[in-house]
């Protein structure tokens, strides 16, 4: 035992290939790479696993783990030319992981979705590796539900090309750190090691 999952061995993680704690929320986040990768067309370089964000509320300080970041390159025209285009890389989608309820889960991965980044991130996803619930990440509506409805690669980059990515403000950001530092922290496990408290 560690913290409180159970290992039944190792495991090499099917992004990376890193050595991780074979533990029974480890084998639904490698299910979820599969179908990332194998299901809806996304290649290994276009996603992240395991991303650490701090987040703070006063003077408490913690890192969180984000299971996966998904960034793809984006085709853009400059302001004034017709022709030429340019590809900017941008994060359009995160995957959030918990065992147990789903509704639970949203604000605290909506939250962090908005920390990621300087901007609104298109599309936010939380499962519990049996279900997801998909979010439009300006809105944070779920526009649609199960596994099978996270969008592939095609339908993400069109999604991306009609979002705004608005820029998150300072204040905003600050408020959305304390969200997520209240439902990831302060309502964790003391003896949770998936988290990690600053001191």
């Amino acid at each position: 035992m560690a913290g409180h999952h159970l290992i039944l061995g190792k495991l090499a993680d099917f992004i990376t290939g890193e050595t991780l704690d074979d533990t029974h929320d480890e084998r639904y986040k490698q299910k979820l790479a599969r179908l990332l990768v194998e299901d809806k067309g996304y290649s290994k370089n276009e996603i992240e696993p395991r991303c650490e964000l701090l987040v703070k509320a006063g003077d408490l300080r913690a890192i969180v783990k984000v299971d996966f970041k998904i960034t793809l390159l984006l085709s853009s025209r400059s302001q004034g030319e017709t022709r030429e285009k340019k590809e900017t890389p941008r994060i359009c989608m995160i995957v959030k992981y918990g065992p147990g309820s789903l509704v639970t889960r949203q604000r605290s991965a909506l939250a962090s979705s908005r920390l990621l980044a300087s901007y609104n991130i298109p599309v936010v996803v939380v499962t519990n590796g049996q279900d997801a619930h998909i979010m439009d990440g300006e809105s944070g509506k779920v526009i649609s539900s199960g596994l099978e409805s996270v969008p592939s690669r095609s339908r993400l980059i069109q999604l991306a090309e009609n979002a705004h990515f608005d820029p998150i403000s300072a204040k905003q950001a600050e408020m959305e750190s304390r969200i997520v530092y209240v439902f990831e922290i302060d309502g964790s496990c003391p003896c949770d090691d998936t988290v990690c408290r600053l001191e």
